[in-house]
Order: structure tokens, then C-alpha cells, then sequence
């Protein structure tokens, strides 16, 4: 579902003409940060980014903090006055390293303010039911979409975006 909600969301943007870039990360440990480029922002969305869609795995632990911090240095240069950071997650902040519960929670939440004072629009959209529980506090009531229907996550994306660039 995750893959295909990339791919329509791709189309779209592509179809409109608006400059986005897809990473994935995942993490085993501060030492092990992996972030794939899966389409730069200055790369065309073309077979070479689709084909990298559709080789999307499942990775291993989720250190939101690193993740964001990458994505707001990759935009920081950007010369557009809207620039959305979007996060698509499958649950809380976590890792081997004590990098759970509060400790994941308020990286994370630092991280948000770090991507907000470079000028960026951090929004998040989960399939996590518990999303509610701690979302709030990341990334302020209306700052993520819970998605509960897998189905619906090309919808939501598509959606979300199409508000907040407004």
C-alpha cells in the first residue's frame, strides 16, 4: 500500500509541476542511520524514481529525529516559499538504544522545531491507531493525518498536501 500510495502521490506531483524528493530511513542504533534517496529534488520523476518505489522494504528501527534532521538539511536550500517536510510513518519514535519513550519522543519533537525554524512545514501522516496518543504533541494538532484505512493512504497524502500548499 505504501509503495502504490507513492506512486500515485509521485504522478501527482509530477502532473502539477511542484519539485519534491522521497527518502526512507530506518535505523539500527545512532551508528546506523540509513536514509535512501528514492527520487532527489532535482531529479526527474521518471521510470529510474519509479523503479525505486517499488524497491521500498520494510527496514528495521524508526529514529524519526535523524530522519528529520537529514530532510531539513536537503530542503534548507531550496529557494521555494512553501517547503512541506512530510513524514510517512508507521509508528512512534524508536530504536535498540534507549531511543524509545520519552527520549525518541522529544528528539523528535526538537527536531520538528529545528525543521520549522529553517522555514519548513513539518506534516505527518501515520497508519499507527496510537497516532493520536503522541502526534499531538510532535507536531501539533492539526500538523499530522491518521490514516486507518490502508486503501485510503494515496487519498490522505494527495489530500494533505493539496491543503497545506495552499
Amino acid at each position: 500500500m505504501i509503495r502504490d500510495a507513492l506512486y500515485v502521490f509521485g504522478e501527482a506531483l509530477h502532473a502539477v509541476g511542484d519539485p519534491f524528493a522521497v527518502w526512507g530511513f530506518s535505523s539500527v542504533r545512532r551508528q546506523h542511520v540509513r536514509m535512501q534517496c528514492i527520487k532527489g529534488l532535482n531529479e526527474a520523476w521518471n521510470d529510474a524514481a519509479r523503479a525505486r518505489v517499488g524497491a521500498i522494504r520494510p527496514g528495521y528501527y524508526t529514529r524519526m529525529g535523524a530522519a528529520i534532521r537529514h530532510a531539513t538539511e536537503h530542503l534548507r536550500q531550496c529557494p521555494q516559499r512553501c517547503r512541506l517536510l512530510m513524514l510517512l510513518t508507521d509508528g512512534k519514535p524508536n530504536d535498540l538504544d534507549q531511543y524509545e519513550g520519552r527520549y525518541g519522543l522529544e528528539d523528535t519533537r526538537h527536531a520538528i522545531h529545528e525543521a520549522r525554524a529553517a522555514g519548513l512545514t513539518p506534516f505527518c501522516v501515520t497508519i499507527d491507531s496510537a497516532g493520536h496518543d503522541y502526534l499531538p504533541m510532535l507536531f501539533g494538532r492539526q500538523g499530522y493525518a491518521l490514516v486507518h484505512r490502508p486503501e485510503d493512504l494515496a487519498h490522505r497524502l494527495t489530500q494533505a498536501w493539496t491543503t497545506l500548499v495552499r
